[in-house]
C-alpha cells in the first residue's frame, strides 16, 4: 500500500510530507527531490513569495546511504517566510472563491488566517517532494510523466501529441509558461502582464502525458479502484484546478462511438496497440498500454489586489475582500504539482499490481507479468 500526508501550513516553521510504501532498494537523493521542487517554484506570473523561498526538502527518515530502507520516507522543507503568531493581524474578510469562509464556518474560526494558512497551495510543495519519490520509482519501469500549458486566459497552443512532447520537452521545460510554442508563449505571458497592470489574475489549461505506462493499472472490479477516476480525485484535489477530463473528455459528446474509439490491432512484435488514442489510455478503469491523456483547468487565483465584495464575518457588514500577496498565474506552476499527483496515484497502481518489499523482488514480479502478455 502506497500513501503520503502532508502537515504544516503556508507561514509555520515547515511543510512535511511522509511517504510509506516505497520498496527498499530505490536509490535516491535530496538533490533529486530539491530539482522538483524547484521546478515547482518558476513559472511567469508567481507572486512574491517565490523570491523568498528556496524549496530544499531534507530527508529525516527512510533513507539511508542513498537508498530507500522501506521504512515510511519524512520529507521536511523549511518555509523561509516563517511569522510569530503575534506578529499578525487577525484577518475577517473572507476572499470569493477561496476556502476562508466555508472553512471558518465549518471549524468555527474567527480568525481567518488559520483556514488560509492550511488552504494555501504552498502545501502542494509538501505534494511535489513525494512525487518527485514516486517519480524515481516508475522510472526504475521506464515510466516517465510529462506536462505542458495549452492555455492561459485567451492566449491558447495546439494539443500536441506523446511523440512531439519528448521532442519539444527541453524547450517546454526552459519555457516561463511551460509552452511548446513560442509564438503563443509571448502572448500567454502578454495576457499575465495585464492581468498584473489590472491588479487582477489568470487561470488556464494543462496536459499531463505519462509515457511507457504498461496494461493492467487499476481495476474495472470496485469503482475506487478505477484508475481514470483515482486521477481525476488526486488532480483535482490540487488547489484551484476546477476541472479534469481523460483524454478526449469533453469532446467525445461532439462525436460518434464510431469516430471516438480506439480501433485495436495485433503486431508480433508490439502485441495489442491502438492506431489512436482517445481513450486517454485508460479503459474500464485500466490501463490499456497507450499513452495515460490527462487534462485539467485552473481557475483565476482568488486573492486580488483589486478585491471584490465580501462580508466582514464579526461586523457582518458589507466589505472588500482581504488583499493578500499572491501569484497573478500559477498554472505552470500546476502543470509541475499535477505531474507529481499524478506519478503518486501510477506509483500507487503499479505497488498494488507488482507489490514487493524490494526494488529487485518488484521488478522480478514486473518483469514476469510482462512475459506473461507476451504469451497472451
Amino acid at each position: 500500500m502506497l500513501m503520503y500526508l502532508t502537515a504544516g501550513e503556508s507561514h509555520g516553521r515547515n511543510i512535511t510530507a511522509i511517504l510509506e510504501g516505497i520498496p527498499a532498494g530505490l536509490g535516491l537523493t535530496e538533490e533529486y527531490i530539491n530539482k522538483e521542487l524547484l521546478r515547482r517554484q518558476k513559472g511567469y506570473g508567481r507572486g512574491g513569495r517565490m523570491e523568498i523561498e528556496e524549496d530544499k526538502a531534507t530527508v529525516t527518515g527512510g533513507i539511508m546511504s542513498g537508498e530507500t530502507i522501506g521504512s515510511p520516507i519524512c520529507l521536511v522543507i523549511e518555509n523561509r517566510d516563517w511569522r510569530e503568531d503575534k506578529d499578525e493581524k487577525i484577518y475577517t474578510r473572507p476572499r470569493p472563491g477561496h476556502a476562508d469562509l466555508a472553512g471558518a464556518l465549518k471549524y468555527d474560526r474567527q480568525d481567518l488566517r488559520d483556514i488560509q494558512e492550511r488552504a494555501s497551495a504552498r502545501e502542494t510543495a509538501g505534494r511535489v517532494a513525494a512525487g518527485a519519490v514516486c517519480r524515481k520509482f516508475l522510472l526504475e519501469f521506464g515510466i516517465k510523466v510529462f506536462s505542458y500549458v495549452e492555455q492561459i486566459y485567451n492566449a491558447r497552443c495546439k494539443p500536441i501529441s506523446s511523440a512531439e512532447l519528448k521532442e519539444l520537452y527541453s524547450k517546454i521545460e526552459g519555457s516561463p509558461v511551460r509552452c511548446p510554442d513560442k509564438g503563443i508563449e509571448k502572448k500567454m505571458m502578454a495576457e499575465i502582464d495585464k492581468a498584473k497592470e489590472n491588479n487582477d489574475s489568470v487561470g488556464g489549461i494543462f496536459r499531463v502525458i505519462a509515457t511507457g505506462v504498461p496494461t493492467g493499472l487499476g481495476s474495472h472490479i470496485q469503482w475506487d479502484l478505477r484508475l481514470d477516476g483515482r486521477l481525476a480525485q488526486s488532480v483535482m484535489s490540487i488547489q484551484a484546478v476546477k476541472g479534469v477530463e481523460i483524454g478526449t473528455g469533453f469532446d467525445f459528446a461532439e462525436h460518434t462511438g464510431s469516430e471516438t474509439h480506439d480501433e485495436i490491432y495485433y503486431d508480433k512484435k508490439r502485441g495489442f496497440y491502438r492506431k489512436t488514442n482517445n481513450a486517454g489510455g485508460i479503459e474500464g478503469g485500466i490501463t490499456n498500454g497507450e499513452d495515460i491523456v490527462l487534462r485539467a483547468v485552473m481557475k483565476p487565483i482568488p486573492s486580488l489586489k483589486k478585491p471584490l465584495k465580501s462580508v466582514d464575518i464579526r461586523t457582518k457588514e458589507p466589505v472588500l475582500a482581504e488583499i493578500i500577496r499572491a501569484d497573478v498565474c500559477a498554472v505552470p506552476a500546476c502543470s509541475v504539482i499535477a505531474e507529481a499527483v499524478v506519478s503518486f496515484e501510477l506509483a500507487k497502481a503499479f505497488k498494488e499490481k507488482f507489490g514487493g518489499d524490494s526494488i529487485k523482488e518488484t521488478k522480478r514480479n514486473f518483469e514476469g507479468y510482462i512475459e506473461q502478455i507476451k504469451d497472451f
